[in-house]
């Protein structure tokens, strides 16, 4: 410590200089050991809001294309800055070669498309508080969560170290929802409300599955040398999994069809048709017994 306390006096510790002085001189190495620069969180918000203001032009953006060249244009531009964006990750690295990564993303645009649309109509149809689909894209954090998600887990796959989960993390803070890029999700899925989910990376999630608040699809174990290792749960289409529910396990899997009550703790296979439930006992008093109500107020 800098300062000590002796016999109520504070006295300065004579190595605190030293100590100083080599915490300046780590910082110094350290920026050193890379000489790339990364660009912070903030850069992964910059890709994903530049690439949303052309998938959502006149939603998420006041861009207004007069026709499709004007689209195109748009898509060229934004590849273009992201190839600045993603270059630092890859260069020194194992990963691909960038210009190969952002031939691949291109191509992989239309299914992103179709496949975070398809999300927006499930949040509309699966949600009776949603006035329309243009209130889903503009206003439902379970949304921008699986759209950020959808974008990250192609680059997850295109191999780019690091920035994917950037992604996640820019999404995991503007919505509460924790998404490892490494998840696959299937076709229209719906978080309702959102706050609180986790879905660890080797998760797997089929078509239609709608999830509330507060699940967490994790792992029976956290130990380093299971990294490789399929370590959350199967989710099979049609399922429904309310707030509060913890599914856990590898080898757990969810059988279609299936529905997953609030606040169950689940680390074992389900059936397809399956309902899970936890029973609670809630009594009930009546104005008789409130004679010697303790005040609980504080």
């Amino acid at each position: 410590m800098g300062i000590q306390e002796t016999n109520g006096t504070h006295q300065i510790d004579p190595t605190s200089d030293n100590n100083y002085r080599n915490f300046l001189d780590s910082i110094f190495k350290k920026q050193n050991e890379d000489p790339h620069r990364y660009g912070g969180r903030q850069v992964a918000g910059q890709f994903i809001q530049e690439l949303f203001d052309i998938l959502f032009a006149g939603f998420f953006s006041d861009l207004n294309f007069r026709d499709q060249t004007q689209v195109e244009d748009s898509i060229s531009r934004f590849l273009l800055d992201a190839k600045k964006k993603l270059q630092p990750y890859l260069v020194g690295s194992n990963g691909p070669e960038v210009n190969w990564v952002l031939s691949e993303f291109k191509k992989e645009l239309p299914i992103l498309y179709d496949l975070i649309w398809k999300d927006a109509i499930a949040a509309y149809e699966g949600d009776p508080a949603a006035e329309s689909v243009k209130e889903v894209i503009l206003a439902y954090s379970g949304f921008y969560a699986i759209a950020v998600h959808r974008v990250a887990h192609v680059l997850h796959l295109l191999r780019i170290p690091i920035f994917p989960r950037m992604l996640s993390e820019y999404a995991h803070e503007k919505t509460g929802i924790d998404i490892h890029p490494g998840a696959k999700i299937g076709k229209s899925f719906f978080m309702d409300h959102g706050t609180g989910i986790v879905i660890g990376g080797t998760s797997e999630i089929a078509d239609n599955v709608k999830i509330y608040q507060g699940v967490t699809l994790g792992a029976l174990s956290v130990s380093k040398d299971l990294s490789s290792v399929k370590r959350h749960p199967t989710i099979e289409e049609n399922t429904i999994i309310y707030a509060g529910a913890t599914i856990l396990g590898g080898d757990t899997v969810i059988g279609r069809n299936s529905i997953i009550g609030g606040n169950t703790w689940v680390t074992q296979s389900v059936p397809p048709y399956s309902v899970v439930y936890q029973k609670n006992e809630i009594r009930v008093r009546n104005s008789k017994e409130l004679d010697n109500v303790i005040d609980f107020s504080i």
